[in-house]
């Protein structure tokens, strides 16, 4: 039986500015993978690549031509994503997510389970987006009545003391709740004041911090992680590490207390269970967390974030940030994400 696959540029236009330290956002762009059967054309799988721009390995000039020669590999069901080199992760991914929902019957059903089916939900963390402050506490005040109590703020934009005095504010407003607070710095850290602006922010109880200095710095990130008061995660150190012998090297080096796991990042989810065999072995925390992609990614990677049986609080949300995204089946009620069966995914290539 032979495969054919297609795909579609879809823009995702921001409901407001995203800001993080590595600037600001207005739009976002996808392209929507459809693989189909042609001795059924009427049944389809889809899948979403979703490089971010200057920081995927694949947001290249030349993706859309490497994007067409990957959907003309598929062929047959015996195409296996083996053949997309690793150095393509959101391509791979794209792939991965419609091959698997064409396998099974094309409903956008990747991984059923008690969350599909409504019984059972996904405990998330609440993201805080940058800004003013007085947009963050905002932010931070209507998570909190939405029942999340685990809140993710992205810092380094903005001025450290104003940063503390929001750490300051949750504690305050919020110290009979006592939410979780995670930060992500996105790399944003001097490496000569990373350990101080640590100590400094220990003093908010903080769970953990991602990636606190740049990428690539093995040895300054080991001595972070070795005396930080707080638990150091490791995300953009992941992209890139291919082979089993760079991931155990880098392990073993930086001996990171978490791992951010993002599958448009780091190759879809057979190569993100890799990394998860790997931080098994070496008793490293992790959890997963989605990297802006349309509710069709989204959907895909919360199916499939469930049947870890993950018990921390995941990095998931709804694709409540854009203005014309796809329906979903996904909703968010008192800081778990759930899945709606009734609600039927509508996928429009035009």
């Amino acid at each position: 039986m032979a495969l054919q696959a297609i795909w579609k540029k879809k823009i995702l236009v921001f409901n407001t500015p995203a800001r993080t330290s590595r600037g600001v956002m207005l739009h976002k762009t996808s392209w929507i993978i459809r693989v189909t059967d042609t001795a059924d054309p009427t049944k389809a799988g889809y899948g979403e690549c979703g490089p971010l721009p200057g920081l995927s390995p694949d947001d290249r000039p030349d993706f859309e031509d490497i994007l067409d020669r990957a959907c003309s590999r598929t062929g047959t069901y015996n195409f296996s994503i083996d053949e997309i080199p690793r150095s393509f992760p959101s391509i791979r991914f794209g792939l991965e997510t419609a091959l698997l929902d064409l396998q099974q019957g094309g409903k956008q059903l990747w991984f059923p389970s008690n969350f599909t089916e409504g019984k059972e939900a996904i405990s998330i963390n609440g993201l805080i987006w940058m800004g003013n402050q007085a947009i963050m506490k905002k932010q931070i005040i209507r998570k909190m009545e939405e029942g999340h109590r685990v809140i993710k703020l992205k810092i380094g934009a903005l001025d450290f003391k104003e940063e503390l005095d929001l750490l300051h504010f949750i504690r305050k407003e919020f110290a009979e709740d006592h939410p979780e607070i995670r930060l992500d710095a996105n790399g944003a850290f001097p490496p000569e004041e990373a350990l101080e602006k640590l100590k400094r922010l220990s003093d908010y109880d903080i769970h953990s911090i991602e990636q606190p200095i740049r990428q690539g710095q093995w040895e300054e990130m080991a001595a972070l992680c070795a005396s930080s008061p707080i638990p150091v995660a490791l995300d953009e150190e992941l992209i890139g590490l291919w082979q089993d012998t760079e991931k155990n090297k880098m392990l073993d080096n930086i001996k990171p207390h978490y791992l951010i796991l993002k599958p448009s990042l780091l190759g879809g989810f057979k190569a993100c269970q890799e990394w998860i065999t790997l931080a098994n072995k070496k008793n490293t925390g992790w959890w997963i967390t989605s990297a802006l992609e349309s509710n069709i990614g989204l959907n895909a990677i919360a199916q499939w974030t469930y049947t870890l049986n993950n018990p921390l609080p995941q990095g998931l949300g709804t694709g409540r940030l854009y203005t014309n995204n796809f329906d979903s089946p996904l909703f968010i009620r008192h800081g778990h994400l759930y899945y709606n069966p009734s609600r039927k995914p509508t996928i429009r290539m035009s």
